[in-house]
């Protein structure tokens, strides 16, 4: 057998990729994956939009029904279904070009100007840097046709006319800056905010004064579950691997199993760095 070659011997880029390999959980960084990857990377983790938009059955995801569509809420202010998304052209988003697919995305405009309702949370989308826009839809075009006609969500409240003036560029902050890039994942990518912020008399979250601060009711076939108070209130006698073992496990410290709708079964595959970077980012809010 020969001898293992010291580190020395190595090149940065073997050196590199030991690292990787051994780390394992590590993602790449952005700027070394393709679109496609990057979407991947994104659908099956943090953005996780599979878990409104894939038909669920009683043992999960339904195989072979990824972004399919399905009823996600019947509640009194509205009758809300996650559209097909899937590429087939009669009754998915085959017909649409890539620039319809992002102002659906980040505007709430479908390409026939009708203006998508919640729980769709736009407000936070448009921000969304136009590099992962753009990746999750290079991940749309590559799932599957699925063909399934889903019913347009009814609603019984006022929908905007807008959400506002066309987005322009947007960028990312760079993961170096690790709370502003635990920001821009549990906001704009993640949409964590979105839930688990107080809610103004509205109902619209409060992204000032109740920011993480948790609260919102979700009713489903598990019973009654609440948004937890993300800020260091609610978090502040856990450890950062307790949080991170909460997001991706959906387990307690305690070893009581939390209850959906969070995204337990994409989130598990949300990357070492930007698990990091969440909880950077949750212990940095104002306490509330």
């Amino acid at each position: 057998m020969s001898p293992k070659p010291s580190l020395r011997a190595l090149s940065r880029a073997a050196v590199l990729a030991l690292i990787l390999t051994a780390t394992g959980s590590l993602a790449a960084p952005a700027s070394a994956q393709t679109p496609l990857e990057r979407g991947r990377y994104l659908m099956n983790s943090i953005v996780a939009c599979g878990n409104c938009h894939t038909p669920i059955g009683p043992q999960g995801p339904v195989a072979g029904r990824e972004l399919a569509g399905r009823l996600m809420a019947d509640e009194p202010p509205f009758t809300a279904y996650a559209g097909n998304i899937t590429p087939d052209p009669e009754t998915g988003i085959g017909r649409w070009t890539d620039d319809q697919i992002v102002a659906a995305i980040r505007e709430g405009r479908r390409p026939d100007g009708s203006i998508i309702g919640p729980p769709m949370p736009i407000e936070l989308y448009r921000d969304m840097a136009d590099e992962d826009v753009r990746a999750i839809v290079a991940y749309l075009r590559a799932v599957p046709a699925v063909r399934n006609a889903v019913p347009r969500s009814v609603y019984r409240i006022p929908l905007p006319p807008s959400y506002g003036p066309p987005v322009g560029r947007v960028t990312a902050p760079a993961p170096a800056q690790r709370v502003a890039y635990g920001a821009y994942l549990a906001g704009p990518l993640g949409h964590c905010t979105e839930c688990h912020s107080a809610r103004l008399p509205n109902g619209t979250p409060d992204f000032g004064n109740g920011l993480g601060a948790g609260g919102m009711q979700f009713n489903g076939p598990w019973g009654v579950s609440h948004a937890a108070n993300l800020t260091p209130t609610g978090l502040s006698r856990w450890s950062d691997d307790q949080v991170k073992a909460m997001i991706t496990q959906g387990v307690r410290p305690d070893g009581s199993r939390m209850l959906p709708p969070m995204a337990y079964g994409f989130y598990r595959n949300i990357s070492a760095g930007d698990l990091d970077a969440i909880v950077a980012y949750l212990r940095s809010l104002p306490p509330k």
